[in-house]
């Protein structure tokens, strides 16, 4: 559990707006034996009737963080039937965010979950969404069962941490943390407490892709030698970001923005909305640039293809340029290569079409990001059969239908922990590699470069006092 900026949050109350599964399940096994003594009769709710989902199959949700993205998250789970959301938490109040002109924050956030409600079957029986500027107060909440964790990058781990000693489950956005160390210790709390994580790489769900690494897997392309990651930085926010080259004048905090709590574990700086929201991500201190955002879905694919979801490569080597002046210092241009003990190599830079490319002695298979369109060379590739005794990767429902799934029967979904760590690991090597401008040996099973102690030191971040892994 990370250390705490502030006392203690009061107790949060209790969600007795529905029966969850948690409360149902704890409920059933404590009166069995008054069961049998005492007649009972159970409303058509509580059985799943009239279109209403049994307690003990409802998935009870709070939302961490309520931005663009978790936003987008939350009106996904929002559509499960079996799931209510009865808490949205986030730092912001409510605001436009800059450059993207959305509302977003927990208040448009809570009325969107109620919203919702107010026109589903079981609106009767809705009582409300609570909302928390606080994510302490958020996990204190015994009823939930599982959390969403869409916050800034640099507060992934914290919270996940937190939410798995919380006992609640837990679909954390990608990358899974934004540094080496902080997501070993992710994975050390999930396994730990016995959750479910599902990390946010739902292109990893898409048929397309898990075909594609059959193909690769089972030898379809021959002996596979070379995977090429294609991440370009040609977009209008890149342009954005490439253009601004000073530190913009500090601004007042916006009312609402509790902006000490958004920095976290990071320095103390002065506010800039270029700083936050949206542009977060191309800041090293709160993520990693487009290595670690959109790099987070590409490189996972190639894990997949490769099947080294377990592992990474021994080898690294990376240049890269990027402003040093101003407020943007992630790595806009980039070209790496990233070696495996089995002499595949992982050959990246910022060049399009976006995604991956498995290559091989006898073809090649493209997967383009986002979406999974498929290519390849031979065509006749994408005919193939793959046989009842060769390798088959499960199909997934969809990725965050499969959390839920797995939420309620305990199997580990398509993205857990150990896999979102490995893709998220390999980004911010090739980061690490570019910053001390080496060629780096790395040991994947001991997660240590080897005869480096600069490259070492930035495993890991120094948090800002209280906060601390």
């Amino acid at each position: 559990m990370p250390k705490q900026t502030r006392s203690d949050p009061p107790s949060a109350p209790s969600t007795r707006q529905q029966l969850s599964r948690r409360r149902f399940l704890k409920r059933a096994a404590g009166a069995s034996t008054a069961a049998l003594a005492v007649p009972f009769i159970a409303p058509a709710s509580a059985l799943g009737r009239d279109g209403n989902v049994a307690p003990s199959e409802r998935i009870v949700m709070g939302c961490i963080g309520t931005g663009k993205r978790g936003t987008g998250d939350m009106r996904i789970f929002l559509k499960e039937k079996d799931v209510q959301v009865v808490a949205v938490c986030d730092v912001n109040k409510g605001s436009q965010l800059y450059h993207l002109g959305t509302a977003c924050g927990r208040e448009p956030a809570k009325k969107i979950v109620e919203s919702h409600y107010t026109k589903t079957a079981v609106a009767g029986a809705y009582k409300g969404c609570k909302a928390f500027g606080d994510f302490r107060q958020l996990l204190e909440i015994d009823d939930i069962d599982a959390v969403l964790v869409a916050t800034p990058d640099h507060w992934h781990a914290l919270i996940s941490i937190a939410a798995a000693n919380a006992a609640k489950d837990i679909y954390c956005e990608k990358p899974l943390a934004n540094s080496v160390a902080e997501g070993r210790a992710v994975c050390r709390a999930v396994e730990k407490n016995s959750r479910v994580l599902q990390t946010g790489t739902q292109e990893r769900s898409r048929d397309n892709a898990r075909f594609a690494s059959e193909l690769v897997r089972n030898g379809r392309i021959g002996k596979l030698h070379t995977v090429r990651i294609q991440m370009p930085c040609s977009e209008p926010h890149h342009d954005s970001v490439r253009a601004l080259k000073r530190m913009p004048a500090p601004e007042p905090v916006p009312e609402g923005l509790d902006y000490d709590f958004w920095l976290g574990h990071t320095p103390k700086v002065p506010y800039t909305p270029r700083r936050c929201h949206f542009w977060w991500r191309f800041v090293l201190s709160y993520g990693g640039g487009e290595m670690t955002d959109r790099g987070a879905h590409i490189i996972d694919l190639a894990q997949m293809g490769m099947d080294t979801e377990g592992t990474g490569p021994v080898e690294i080597e990376a240049k890269g340029s990027r402003e040093t002046t101003g407020l943007y210092n992630t790595f806009m241009d980039y070209a790496f290569t990233n070696t495996y003990a089995n002499g595949v190599r992982m050959i990246g830079e910022n060049r399009g079409p976006r995604g991956v490319r498995f290559e091989g002695t006898k073809g090649w298979v493209f997967l383009n990001v986002h979406g999974c369109a498929i290519e390849a060379e031979p065509k006749s590739l994408l005919k193939e059969i793959i046989g009842p005794d060769e390798i088959h990767l499960e199909r997934s429902p969809g990725h965050h239908r499969n959390f839920l799934d797995c939420v309620k029967s305990r199997k580990t979904p398509v993205a857990p922990a150990e896999v979102g760590h490995r893709t998220a690991t390999i980004c911010h090597l090739n980061n690490i590699a570019m910053l001390t401008e080496s060629k780096l040996a790395w040991d994947p099973v001991k997660e240590r470069f080897k005869g480096n102690d600069a490259a070492n030191a930035l495993l890991s971040p120094h948090m800002r006092a209280p906060w601390s892994l």
